[in-house]
């Protein structure tokens, strides 16, 4: 008897965790919804002048406008896009009206595109702010005899660039050959589903070794 109640409470116990975990989860997927949802509101807002002092922790996503010219100089960041291929971020230096120096990231060119001369014509850009976090320990360093870099550093950029460490991602064409690669959300990750399904999977496995054990200790009892 002692045998059948302890399996029974380390049967409950174990799936009562599981369980736990997984409802859990599947509080954390409508909570990142709601968050996904409010980055996906917030990035098609009507577009704002931009701030004087632009902070990640508040203005990560803010929509702006901003009007000036290209500077010279540009930096390509190698990426590939799903069914076009492998090719590059251009961001370039701008000046906006006001005298200001930021990072636009103007879009996607092809490899074969990246010394290519792009439009420096005066402009009016609308596109939001993004401090993109693409960087850790195994990033490599740039490669600057090729101006190949693999990942969006804002602030090495700005040093790179002599710019502010401000970078605007377009949303509008700055260039006919360039295309814009808005933010979106699509690179946010959200497994909370996946994690809930695994968690609930593992609580029925674990319920279903819970009474094969219990009848197997009851069949030997009765032998």
């Amino acid at each position: 008897m002692r045998r059948l109640m302890f399996l029974v409470l380390f049967g409950l116990t174990g799936a009562g965790i599981l369980i736990s975990l997984g409802v859990w989860q599947v509080q954390r997927l409508a909570w990142k919804e709601g968050v996904l949802a409010q980055i996906e509101a917030r990035l098609v807002d009507a577009p704002l002048p931009l701030p004087a002092s632009p902070r990640a922790e508040v203005d990560r996503y803010m929509p702006v406008e901003v009007t000036g010219s290209f500077l010279p100089g540009e930096l390509h960041v190698l990426v590939s896009i799903k069914r076009v291929g492998p090719g590059y971020r251009i961001i370039a230096p701008f000046e906006t009206a006001e005298g200001r120096r930021i990072l636009i990231d103007r879009g996607f060119v092809p490899s074969d595109a990246k010394e290519t001369a792009r439009s420096a014509e005066p402009a009016s850009i609308v596109g939001n702010l993004h401090w993109p976090r693409e960087t850790d320990s195994w990033t490599p360093a740039p490669e600057l005899a090729t101006n190949t870099w693999f990942a969006r550093d804002v602030p090495a950029m700005a040093v790179a660039l002599d710019t502010e460490p401000v970078l605007v991602i377009a949303r509008s064409e700055t260039d006919p050959a360039v295309t814009p690669l808005p933010v979106d959300t699509a690179g946010i990750p959200n497994d909370h589903l996946q994690y809930a399904i695994t968690w609930f999977s593992l609580a029925a496995i674990w319920s279903a070794m819970t009474v094969y054990f219990l009848r197997r200790s009851r069949a030997q009892r009765q032998s």
